[in-house]
């Protein structure tokens, strides 16, 4: 059996078995894709434009969807009192019912389908359906090519800066914010996952710079994704080399740098925090 059968045979058994062909989810009276809006929406509410990255939804199908919930008295959509341009989403009383009743008969579902199992037989589907989720997830990330000041690309390097200030002996002081370069940023419901960017440094040279995978995304291969992809825009952008710097104790990205055909170089800049640096030509 191939990979894409493989996967389409297991898309098919988990959707009946679940019940997204039912068109009353769980017993909730409503279908499977307004059930998944009102768990999305949450205790705290969300926004329009967050409830569309998260799920991935176009604006004219998202809108039906909370018409539809409206019209049931589950949710009400009203104005960001501090921007108006911004349209919020709640749960109404009836809502949040629906939402605990959602989240317990979910668990129950849950339980009774790996009943039959062994303990043994329930902690390798565990396994097997973290590392898939892992793997769906890294292979089916959106790729935004941003400015450095772009909001998703700050609040990802945010992210890298405060890692290597936890991890740094010394800590780690970022200085003034970027305000050049390129950046690619990978998103998952609508979340930074992973980030780099391209700088001119000289004429066809490059360098790679603020990349950086969130932990709970590493071992399913995206960074060696991003760095490709970072990799191919700096030979878009004109370049023929790139270059990056990283600190000693970032063993993973070494070992990464190093099976991706990255040769250790003498000191090109004068990043306070860098203890080795490398080149490829592209």
């Amino acid at each position: 059996m191939t990979h894409t059968e493989t996967l389409r045979r297991f898309n098919r058994t988990y959707t009946q078995r679940i019940g997204v062909l039912d068109e009353s989810f769980l017993g909730l009276g409503m279908p499977l894709r307004e059930a998944r809006l009102v768990f999305e929406v949450g205790a705290t509410g969300a926004t329009v434009r967050e409830l569309r990255d998260r799920l991935g939804l176009d604006s004219g199908y998202l809108s039906r969807l909370l018409r539809a919930l409206e019209q049931r008295g589950l949710v009400e959509v009203r104005a960001d009192p501090d921007d108006r341009r911004r349209r919020m989403v709640s749960l109404t009383r009836r809502g949040r019912s629906t939402r605990q009743r959602l989240e317990e008969r979910s668990e129950s579902h849950a339980r009774a389908m790996i009943e039959p199992l062994t303990e043994r037989q329930r902690d390798r589907l565990t396994e097997a359906l973290a590392t898939a989720d892992l793997l769906v997830r890294a292979a089916t990330v959106r790729l935004h090519e941003v400015g450095p000041e772009h909001p998703i690309a700050a609040e990802a390097v945010g992210l890298y800066f405060a890692e290597l200030d936890r991890r740094f002996p010394t800590g780690f002081d970022p200085g003034a914010p970027d305000r050049e370069g390129t950046y690619l940023v990978a998103t998952s419901d609508g979340r930074p996952v992973a980030c780099g960017g391209v700088l001119d440094l000289d004429d066809g040279v490059a360098e790679i710079k603020r990349m950086w995978v969130h932990p709970d995304w590493r071992g399913a291969g995206l960074g060696s994704r991003l760095l490709r992809d970072l990799e191919q825009l700096a030979r878009r952008l004109g370049h023929d080399v790139v270059r990056l710097d990283t600190n000693g104790t970032l063993t993973e990205a070494i070992e990464m740098y190093e099976r991706s055909g990255y040769r250790r170089i003498e000191r090109y800049n004068d990043n306070p925090y860098a203890q080795a640096w490398f080149e490829k030509n592209l």
